[in-house]
């Protein structure tokens, strides 16, 4: 496995959104994959992290989608 690519559920908690948004961002082309089905992993290095609470970890803020590739259209 490349350094860097966490499972979709690690993913949606360091961006701090759902994981189907992991996997819609996946599938738009925003973050890269590798593998399939339950195997899949994300690159973590595409995602912007999300903003926590130092001490109690609670999401402050929802995370920022990452930038379409040139070209692409959202789903």
């Amino acid at each position: 496995m490349p350094p860097g690519y966490v499972t979709a559920a690690d993913a949606a908690y360091y961006a701090g959104v759902p994981v189907g948004t992991i996997w819609r961002w996946a599938s738009e082309g925003r973050i890269s994959k590798t593998g399939k089905g339950k195997a899949a992993r994300y690159c973590v290095f595409d995602l912007i992290k999300a903003p926590r609470d130092e001490y109690t970890r609670e999401l402050l803020a929802p995370g920022q989608a990452p930038p379409l590739p040139a070209g692409a259209k959202a789903a």
